[in-house]
């Protein structure tokens, strides 16, 4: 059932009503706020940060600091590896309908096999011939695309036209038991998703009537999933439709709306659909006045906001908070009240950052600055990894509608990511990013230390980074991603598998929605003239904000 468009009067009084409910809630909710939660003596907002470090019970204020300048103190900041963080805030929720049909068929593991026969395909063997992959790069980027886009469709629900998160495969076959299938999906994997069939459609990979009726499928499933209050759940299960998650995540939510903005300028019958659905998600829900920054979520059991928020600009955060302030829901300062470099106090950070200064655009007062390293100025991301830095590029072309500050940093980014990878540490390829860890089940966050304040150390190679870099360096890139295909047993009948050690040749055998997205989304704007980058900047809430992302320079 499409949801009509609620008149804005009501959708105020609604946001101002849940904001209540919020404010009630902190009362009995002790929070606690998160990495580089720092005040900058110039920009007088409490500065929370992205994803990582815990600092201590956070007070209830207004818009006053919270945390004065001793915050920066190091014995005051304790690391935490987002995916823990992940666990802390996003337990699993018990799914019934599920468990009943899997006891049906005697238990998970049997399951498994009735799960696969869901799918749409599976692949026949574990790698590809190398030897048919083709040498030239255009050629060669339009087989990885094709390969790519077999195995988003193939891995996905064929009831529900829901993409699968994860599937992991044995290091010599790709049957049951010893494959394994996460029948689960995020929001950010199914926006992706839809913006994968229209990138498809762009690459002559589906005929438009193919596309027309993935699209119906996939906001069909929409239409039937569990939300609350118009917003969607950070996880489903994809097979019995049921939420598995009790949080509603910030930006999880916008990837969602990404891809219904792509559709709707795709696909005229289906304006009004998605229309509805993005109208329906109040950004507003997850704007934290007393700090003016967007908080991560808000649990709905037990009813409390999450204890940490997106403090940071320059993370894949940046793209829901364009989509935020160009919808309404949120105020412009908070894109400025998102740091650039923390304070040259906060001597934990991994640089100590230049030019700090105070400075205005579009009234708004904030502290500008930036790190330098090997003669490159650039403002860094929170972890250093090429997914914070460029991801927002799948759908935003920041070269050409911020060509002085976010421009220029994606490409000082890449820079330093292959500088650092093939000189300092003289590996024969690059790309670090969040991915699978080889000869292991963990998932681990992965960049340069000095490209990020805190900065995560390096780890495997994975293909999504370099694919990311193709709107910056396509030919490095794509020399890259040939190379890794030659050298390593990582390239399968769907395309790259999610990680290789350089260094001792293991891989991660897994496909995950998320990095195969990235690498195809990457690719189609390569082939086709940034089709997807253009149809997201012809819908009228990005319109709204082209003006702010181009009034920036981050290095005057």
């Amino acid at each position: 059932m499409v949801l009509p468009r609620q008149p804005g009067q009501h959708r105020i009084q609604r946001a101002a009503e849940r904001l209540g409910l919020r404010r009630k809630d902190r009362d009995a909710f002790r929070w606690t706020a998160v990495a580089a939660v720092l005040t900058t003596a110039f920009a007088g907002a409490l500065l929370t940060a992205v994803t990582t470090t815990v600092f201590a019970p956070r007070p209830r204020p207004a818009r006053t600091p919270a945390v004065d300048d001793s915050g920066c103190a190091e014995e005051r900041i304790q690391s935490l590896e987002s995916w823990t963080l992940a666990r802390l805030e996003r337990p699993p929720v018990a799914a019934p309908k599920k468990q009943i049909w899997e006891r049906s068929l005697g238990g998970p593991a049997a399951a498994q096999a009735a799960i696969k026969d869901r799918l749409v395909g599976w692949p026949k063997r574990l790698l590809a011939d190398r030897a048919t992959l083709p040498r030239l790069p255009a050629e060669f980027a339009r087989r990885l695309a094709a390969d790519t886009w077999r195995g988003l469709d193939a891995l996905s629900d064929r009831a529900h036209g829901l993409p699968l998160d994860t599937v992991s495969f044995g290091e010599h076959a790709v049957t049951l038991p010893a494959s394994s299938i996460g029948d689960y999906t995020s929001t950010t994997n199914i926006g992706m998703h839809l913006v994968a069939t229209v990138a498809a459609l762009d690459l002559g990979l589906l005929t438009l009537d193919e596309a027309r009726d993935r699209i119906r499928q996939t906001l069909g499933t929409l239409d039937q999933l569990e939300t609350n209050d118009g917003l969607y759940f950070n996880y489903y299960d994809t097979t019995s439709l049921e939420r598995t998650s009790d949080f509603v995540s910030f930006v999880d939510s916008a990837w969602l709306t990404t891809g219904l903005m792509v559709v709707r300028m795709t696909f005229p019958e289906f304006y009004e659909h998605c229309a509805a659905l993005i109208e329906q998600m109040d950004y507003g829900t997850f704007y934290d006045p007393g700090y003016d920054l967007i908080s991560h979520g808000y649990f709905v059991a037990p009813r409390g906001p999450s204890r940490y928020h997106y403090g940071v600009l320059y993370t894949e955060a940046r793209l829901g908070t364009l989509i935020a302030i160009g919808k309404g829901d949120v105020p412009e300062s908070v894109w400025f009240n998102m740091v650039r470099t923390f304070p040259p106090d906060c001597r934990w950070q991994s640089m100590p950052p230049i030019g700090v200064h105070k400075k205005s655009v579009r009234g708004h007062s904030f502290t500008a600055g930036y790190y330098e390293w090997t003669g490159t100025r650039y403002v860094p991301s929170w972890g250093g990894s090429m997914f914070e830095a460029l991801m927002p590029t799948l759908v935003l072309d920041e070269a050409a509608l911020a060509p002085r500050s976010l421009g220029l940093n994606g490409r000082a980014h890449v820079l330093i990511q292959h500088r650092y990878a093939t000189r300092d540490l003289s590996l024969p390829v690059w790309g670090f990013s969040p991915s699978a860890t080889p000869a292991s089940q963990q998932y681990g966050e992965y960049g340069v230390k000095v490209l990020g304040s805190l900065g995560y150390a390096p780890g495997p190679i994975t293909p999504h980074a370099s694919a990311l870099a193709l709107g910056v360096v396509p030919q490095a890139a794509l020399a890259n991603l040939r190379r890794l295909a030659a050298r390593y047993d990582v390239y399968g009948e769907f395309g790259f598998y999610d990680a290789v050690d350089p260094r001792t040749g293991r891989v991660a055998y897994k496909y995950l929605t998320l990095d195969q997205s990235m690498i195809f989304l990457a690719l189609a704007n390569y082939l086709a003239d940034h089709s997807l980058q253009r149809r997201f900047a012809s819908d009228p809430i990005i319109q709204r904000v082209l003006p702010l992302l181009g009034a920036e320079d981050f290095f005057d």
